[in-house]
């Protein structure tokens, strides 16, 4: 995570500009590093204000955090290490105030006055707020900073009903990452269809069809009244009176340029602060980029025209092209909105009698085309749903070129240039990434450095790790750029980095040989025999799921935790949580444990969040006495396995409950106890929707729903990811339940990539394709699957019976201390 920090800069040296930044988003940065690609570093001292507590941060890749798909760490285009490395004052988290352009000072809202030479204002836009009643409520939300996403990720825990009013870009995201997390979202735009500045009508209605398809409530030519509520949002009312619930509101109704600086500081403002083309503001020493500005008379909303202010910017203020100028940007949109593709470039439709529209349409497909001809020439398009034509249709757009005389084959390849000549004929400045501002000349020069594959020039560039809309074209652009000579990153296909093999074809492998070790594995299957110390643990892991009935073991193909069965903590000790199948004990196991914890003198008793109770501070040579003494067996929170299932107390003591939820529960971890998974596995089991076991974000689910009834998810999360498990079905008994979860967990394990979360393995295979096999048996592999779990089920061993018989000698041995001392209380 990136958080607050001041890089250390060396003493300002004679001969160079202080050059100040206000705004740490993506426009400004973007300008800091085209000025050191110019060789800035050698010209200017610069310092960046920001307003956000982070470093810079991918806005766009905002909606992929709320709906689980990338982490906050994965949207950060520049750790806090560039800053200091660029030698860059970074001012995370500080306002500033005003500017005093006679002083050439900058006032920040903590006291502190920073002198520049040159000043840059990129501060950005805001949320634009519809005039309505309500707007002060609790529960209202904007969607534009990672403190917003957050906030949306909370309230989607702990809420079940959601209003979006906005159907444009940000809405559309906002409504479907909401969704993922199982909330009812209702989706109010006030134009007649949905995304009206990119798409035009017939489009948007198409549009709306896959978004009503995602199970999103689509309003549409309604413009809300007010918001509703005493102190917290409780609903949204539209103009015919009508209500629509709501536990919490997302505002999403477009943005503003942020100006407030360039007000307060008496520069020229319009709608932006007003910039000629040089980029610069109507203070000689003071410029702006990025969505604040006005540009003759035009203010941009998109990534694409921040890219090319930001280049034309650094040209002039570093001397490397003095008479550069921006003229303005031709823009074109490419998307992946709600999981849809979406490409828009210039006009939606015809504007004159002579304008030649060609129209594709096939709605139950999600799929609309569009392109309008004028005087010959391409002066707009749309794909929406189908974007195989973008590359050959940017080209014609951005250079007017002329147009095959078959109008059908600018949407089919009916004759147009196929791919490689398409490609071929894009100019090197053609931007093909608009997330990341990448352009084709940038993917060349990738290839002609070194970068041979999809997933190196990907690395190299970012292009194609925002949206992901443009990767086919990136894709297309390396390959030709390679000569057609494309590498294929095979590795990022195979199970473990030491073996090149896949994991159907490294079991087909393993089985056929008959290898029951890490080392024959190695020795028959790795390149040159050679043994690579980070894939033992997936291989061991890989092995004993195979033959249940036991493998040859070697104890370096175990991770310290796996060895001794325990977690190691920072001190060198470790802790143990000993097994109480469904969170259930007794006063006799609580008697135990506590005079275990007085006779070792155990550091800390704590619960954890499965219910369980973990002994932490146990030295390393005392685990075996430990388990001895407690009678229990192992809890497996150390281990990539099944480990827990937490449940509410159910049909027996809960005025609520409409099944025995503590009984499955129990009947649950007995029968698949420490079965080894790719990852770690945790489940809950709840007695009625209420969800107090936190069912719908497990990795597998299972809630009662009555009349003997239960609902079974998987691939739900609640850590450092958020997500809510996708319903797998719902079947008529308990026993259904057992078969059915031990039936996914051997598919995981058969099928899911080593260390691969359920959240992650899940979504990969979709879950109507989860569905299929294990329900609706398509492939013919349910009883096999039964089959192989029941015998790991019949093969099980407590691991905590090594410490009366440990495998090694020196297995207990006493632990080496991690450089702090144990802590005792």
């Amino acid at each position: 995570m990136e958080t607050r920090g001041r890089a250390a800069v060396p003493a300002q040296r004679a001969h160079r500009r202080r050059l100040v930044v206000v705004g740490n988003g993506m426009a400004g940065i973007r300008a800091v590093e085209e000025l050191l690609e110019r060789g800035g570093a050698e010209q200017f001292d610069i310092t960046v204000f920001g307003d956000e507590p982070y470093g810079n941060y991918n806005r766009i890749m905002l909606s992929h955090v709320l709906s689980g798909e990338e982490t906050e760490e994965g949207i950060f285009l520049n750790a806090l290490p560039w800053y200091a490395e660029n030698s860059i004052d970074l001012r995370a988290g500080v306002r500033v105030d005003r500017i005093d352009r006679f002083a050439k000072v900058v006032h920040d809202a903590d006291g502190g006055q920073t002198p520049y030479d040159t000043l840059l204002l990129a501060t950005g836009s805001t949320p634009f707020f519809p005039t309505m009643d309500g707007l002060h409520l609790d529960g209202v939300f904007t969607f534009r900073t990672l403190d917003d996403a957050r906030s949306l990720l909370a309230s989607a825990k702990t809420h079940r009903r959601a209003v979006v009013i906005g159907g444009g870009l940000l809405g559309l995201e906002a409504a479907h990452g909401l969704a993922t997390h199982g909330l009812q979202v209702d989706l109010v735009h006030s134009p007649q269809h949905l995304m009206n500045q990119q798409l035009g009508p017939e489009a948007g209605r198409v549009l709306r069809r896959t978004i009503e398809d995602l199970g999103i409530r689509v309003h549409t030519g309604v413009r809300t009244r007010g918001l509703l509520g005493t102190d917290r949002v409780t609903g949204v009312e539209l103009p015919d009176g009508s209500v629509l619930e709501a536990d919490f509101v997302v505002i999403a109704a477009g943005i503003r340029p942020n100006v407030d600086v360039a007000v307060r500081s008496g520069l020229e403002v319009e709608r932006g602060v007003v910039v000629d083309d040089r980029m610069r503001t109507s203070h000689p020493d003071v410029y702006a980029v990025g969505e604040c500005v006005q540009h003759r008379g035009q203010t941009y909303g998109l990534v694409a025209p921040l890219w090319d202010q930001a280049g034309v910017l650094a040209d002039h203020l570093t001397g490397a092209r003095p008479d550069a100028e921006y003229h303005g940007t031709r823009t074109s949109t490419k998307l992946k909105v709600a999981g849809v593709d979406v490409v828009a470039m210039g006009l939606p439709g015809p504007e004159r009698d002579d304008d030649e529209f060609v129209v594709f349409s096939e709605p139950h497909r999600g799929v609309y085309l569009n392109v309008v001809i004028r005087d010959g020439r391409l002066v707009g398009a749309t794909l929406l749903g189908d974007v195989r034509k973008t590359a050959f249709l940017t080209q014609a757009f951005d250079q007017a070129l002329p147009l095959p005389e078959e109008r059908m084959s600018l949407l089919f390849d009916l004759g147009s240039p196929d791919e490689a000549t398409s490609v071929a004929e894009l100019s090197d400045d053609v931007q093909v990434c608009n997330c990341n501002g990448v352009t084709k000349g940038k993917i060349v020069d990738a290839v002609a450095g070194g970068c041979t594959s999809l997933t190196s020039v990907m690395g190299k560039t970012k292009a194609a790790k925002g949206c992901g809309s443009c990767k086919t074209l990136v894709e297309q652009i390396t390959e030709w750029a390679a000569g057609g000579s494309l590498t294929v990153d095979e590795s990022v296909n195979w199970y473990v980095p030491g073996v090149p093999l896949a994991k159907p074809e490294l079991m087909a492998a393993i089985r056929e040989r008959g290898l029951k070790s890490v080392s024959a594995v190695f020795r028959e299957l790795a390149p040159g025999g050679v043994e690579d110390a980070k894939s033992k643990m997936g291989l061991t892991s890989l092995l004993r799921m195979m033959w249940p009935e036991g493998i040859e073991e070697e104890r370096d193909g175990r991770y310290i935790n796996d060895r001794v069965h325990a977690n190691i903590q920072r001190d060198g000790t470790f802790s143990i949580v000993p097994q109480m199948k469904g969170g259930v004990t007794t006063p006799d196991q609580l008697r135990k444990i506590a005079d275990v914890a007085d006779k070792y003198d155990v550091g800390m008793v704590k619960v954890t969040g499965g219910q369980r109770i973990d002994l932490l501070g146990v030295a390393k040579e005392d685990l075996p006495k430990v388990w001895a003494d407690l009678g229990m067996p192992s809890g497996y929170a150390y281990g990539k396995s099944f480990r827990t299932v937490k449940t509410c107390v159910g049909s027996d003591f809960c005025r609520f409950g409409l099944d025995d939820s503590t009984q499955l529960g129990i009947d649950l971890e007995t029968r698949y106890q420490g079965i080894e998974t790719p990852a770690k596995l945790k489940l809950g089991v709840v007695g009625c929707p209420r969800n107090c076991a936190e069912a719908y974000v497990k990795d597998i689910g299972v809630v009662a729903v009555g009349a003997g009834k239960w609902e079974v998810y998987v691939g739900g999360a609640a850590g450092a990811t958020v997500r809510k498990a996708d319903l797998l079905t719902t079947v008529g008994s308990a026993a259904e339940v057992l078969t059915l979860v031990g039936r996914f967990i051997q598919f995981y394990r058969e099928w899911g990539n080593w260390l691969e979360r359920t959240y992650e393995f899940v979504p990969r295979l979709g879950i109507d394709r989860v569905r299929n096999v294990l329900v609706d048996d398509s492939d013919g592999l349910a009883a096999g699957l039964d089959e192989r779990v029941q015998a790991t089920v019949d093969n099980y061993r407590d691991p905590w019976q090594e410490g009366a018989e440990p495998v090694t000698t020196g297995q207990f041995r006493p632990a080496l201390p991690l450089g702090m001392p144990a802590v005792r209380s």
